[in-house]
C-alpha cells in the first residue's frame, strides 16, 4: 500500500513538474532573446540569464523531490492510512475475528465504507452468537434424545424380561420349593458329612435361581398401590442402620447429610431395597474400603437422594449397560446383574428415577429422584 501512494505521489509531482516547465520554457525563450537584442550579446544581463536558464533543471529536479515528500504525506494521511485500516479490518472479518473495531476517518467514502463495515461486522457477531446457543440447545437436545432414547430401550427390555419372568415365574417357583423341600428332607436323613455338602451346595445354587426368578418378578412387576408421604431420611436412616452391621461394612464409613423433614411420595418398602442395593454396590466398588456419602435435598419440587462412593468410578464402556438385566462387572457366580436394574424399575414404579454418574475427583455418584409432596 505505501509503495503504491509513493508511486502516485511521484506521478502527480512529475505531472506537475512538467507543467511548470512547458509553462516557463517558451517566456523564458522569449525573455532570453530580448535581453540580447536589448543589452547585447556578451552584457553581464545575458550571462545571468544564460546561469539561471542553466540552473532550472536542477530546480525542477528540487521541485520535483518536494512535491514527491509533500504528495505522499498528504496521500497517505488522507487515503493510505485508512485504506489500510479497512484492508486490516476486512482480514479480521475474513477470519472470522467479529470484534474488531476501527476509528472512523475522514473523508465522506471512506467513513461510509467504514461504517457499512462496522454495521457487518456486528451484525455477523449477532449471527455467530445466535448460531453458537443454537448449537448449543441442538447438542443438549440431541443429549436428551439419547438418554430418552436409552431409556426407552432399557424399558422395553425391562417390559421383555418381566413378560417372561410373569410367564415363567409359577412353572419355576412350584419346582423350586420342591426341591428345597426334598433338600431338607434328605439332610434330616443322612448323617455323611460329604453327603450333607454336597446338599447345602446344591440349597445354596436352588436359593440363587429363586433370587433371580424374584428378581425377575421384581423388575416385571406394575407400581403397588398408592403411594402416600414417606421422610426419606428417616428411611435412610433406617437403612443404615440395618447394613452397617454387616460384614462387608466393616472398613466402611457412613456419612449423612440428611434435610429433616423431606417428604416424598414414594413407598418404603421398595425405596429401602433401593437405597441397600446401592450400599451394597458402593461397598464392593470400594472393594469394603473407604466412605459412602448419603445426602438428601429438594431440587425443583422433587426429592433428591444422592449415594456417593470413594471407588474407581464406572467406565466408559460399562455406563450405557449399567442398568442392564443380568449385566455384571463382577466375577461369574458373585452376582445377578439383577440389583440396579430392579432399582431403577422400582424408582420407576414410583413416578421417579434412578441416574448414575461419575465424581470430577473420583468415584460414582447415584442419584434417586422421587416426586415431592
Amino acid at each position: 500500500m505505501k509503495w503504491r501512494v509513493a508511486s502516485v505521489a511521484f506521478l502527480l509531482s512529475a505531472v506537475g513538474t512538467g507543467c511548470t516547465w512547458l509553462t516557463l520554457h517558451r517566456p523564458l525563450l522569449a525573455l532570453m532573446e530580448a535581453v540580447r537584442h536589448t543589452a547585447g550579446h556578451g552584457s553581464r544581463e545575458a550571462a545571468l540569464l544564460v546561469r539561471t536558464i542553466g540552473s532550472l533543471p536542477f530546480l525542477l529536479g528540487l521541485d520535483l523531490v518536494l512535491l514527491t515528500v509533500v504528495a505522499y504525506g498528504v496521500l497517505d494521511l488522507m487515503v493510505g492510512r485508512p485504506l489500510r485500516r479497512t484492508e486490516e479490518l476486512v482480514e479480521q472479518l475474513g477470519r472470522l475475528e467479529l470484534d474488531a473495531s476501527m476509528t472512523e476517518s475522514a473523508g465522506p467514502l471512506l467513513s461510509r465504507i467504514q461504517r457499512a463495515l462496522s454495521r457487518m461486522a456486528l451484525a455477523l457477531q449477532e449471527e455467530q452468537e445466535t448460531t453458537r446457543r443454537q448449537v448449543e440447545a441442538l447438542r443438549a437436545a440431541n443429549a436428551r434424545l439419547a438418554q430418552a432414547q436409552m431409556e426407552l430401550v432399557s424399558s422395553e427390555r425391562l417390559a421383555t424380561v418381566g413378560r417372561l419372568a410373569a410367564g415363567v415365574a409359577h412353572e419355576v417357583g412350584n419346582p423350586l420349593a420342591g426341591i428345597l423341600g426334598y433338600l431338607s428332607l434328605a439332610g434330616a436323613r443322612t448323617q455323611d458329612p460329604e453327603v450333607q455338602e454336597f446338599l447345602a451346595r446344591i440349597d445354596h445354587e436352588v436359593q440363587r435361581i429363586d433370587g433371580i426368578v424374584r428378581g425377575l418378578l421384581e423388575i416385571g412387576r406394575p407400581g403397588r398401590g398408592l403411594l402416600g408421604p414417606v421422610e426419606v431420611g428417616h428411611v435412610v436412616e433406617a437403612c443404615v442402620q440395618l447394613v452397617k452391621a454387616g460384614r462387608d461394612f466393616s472398613s466402611v464409613r457412613l456419612s449423612l447429610a440428611l434435610t429433616p423433614g423431606l417428604l416424598a411420595r414414594a413407598d418404603s418398602g421398595p425405596l429401602s431395597q433401593i437405597i441397600i442395593n446401592l450400599l451394597l454396590n458402593a461397598v464392593q466398588a470400594m472393594e469394603g474400603k473407604g466412605e459412602v456419602r448419603l445426602s438428601t435435598r429438594s431440587e425443583g419440587g422433587d426429592v433428591l437422594l444422592l449415594v456417593e462412593d470413594a471407588g474407581p468410578g464406572i467406565p466408559e464402556e460399562v455406563m450405557p449397560r449399567l442398568f442392564e438385566p443380568f449385566f455384571t462387572t463382577r466375577e461369574p457366580g458373585q452376582g445377578t446383574g439383577l440389583g440396579l436394574a430392579v432399582s431403577r424399575s422400582l424408582a420407576e414404579g414410583m413416578g421417579g428415577r434412578l441416574m448414575a454418574e461419575n465424581l470430577p475427583g473420583g468415584g460414582a455418584r447415584f442419584s434417586v429422584r422421587l416426586p415431592g409432596v
